[in-house]
């Protein structure tokens, strides 16, 4: 398997002063670039057995209904040519409708949901599409600085068909006020890259008066790749 190069500007570097985090532990060295066949000829065959009962529905891992807006997310997984990454294993982790995390490490002031843990799997089908129900996220503060919030986002988990095209990222949500001031998100220097990290509402996917549906598709290496999260 081959890939074409990922144009300058796509993925962020890994050093971005305005993401003071970075500066502490982006790499100070030049990269070394490894020259092997392995990460393109192996393939990734994780067993459906590795999902749990309701791990494709994010609200029904409590006792009851978590608190917030119900939204259906879903979309294609797909190479540089527009080809399928068929039968491979997708993770999200998210906050609350509050902004909150379900973590030790996460202890400011939003309330925790007791019927809302934020993480969930599943496999991509045949034709690379996934989807998921969940709570749209909240923005929260984040220490940056002292006026520091970011954007609500879904954290996204891809493996690929083989270990070139493993990705970590984020998806966005439509037209939200704090694009301009998230470093996180400001740090992929491409405009055309960054707005390939923004769902779009899809009136087909939305249930009814049950939940809004959101579309993010997402290209692994190669031309239009979707940029990696910090």
């Amino acid at each position: 398997m081959k890939f074409d190069a990922i144009p300058s500007g796509v993925y962020p570097e890994l050093i971005y002063p305005p993401y003071k985090s970075t500066l502490k532990r982006g790499p100070t060295q030049p990269l070394l670039r490894i020259r092997a066949d392995q990460p393109v000829q192996d393939n990734l065959v994780p067993s459906p057995c590795i999902l749990l009962p309701n791990d494709m529905d994010l609200t029904a891992h409590g006792n009851g209904a978590p608190l917030g807006e119900k939204i259906v997310v879903t979309g294609r997984v797909v190479d540089e040519d527009g080809k399928p990454v068929r039968n491979s294993l997708l993770e999200v982790w998210q906050c609350n409708s509050a902004g909150r995390y379900w973590h030790k490490k996460d202890q400011h002031d939003a309330p925790l949901d007791p019927n809302f843990y934020g993480i969930g799997k599943m496999m991509t089908d045949d034709d690379g599409r996934y989807r998921f129900v969940t709570i749209k996220p909240g923005p929260y503060p984040w220490g940056n600085h002292d006026k520091a919030w970011r954007p609500a986002h879904i954290h996204f988990s891809l493996f690929g068909n083989v270990y070139a095209q493993r990705l970590v990222t984020q998806m966005y949500f439509p037209s939200d006020p704090l694009f301009d001031y998230d470093p996180i998100f400001q740090s992929i220097p491409d405009l055309a890259a960054r707005q390939r990290l923004v769902s779009r509402y899809s009136l087909e996917h939305t249930d009814s008066d049950k939940m809004l549906g959101y579309e993010f598709d997402i290209v692994l290496r190669g031309r239009d790749a979707t940029p990696m999260g910090l």
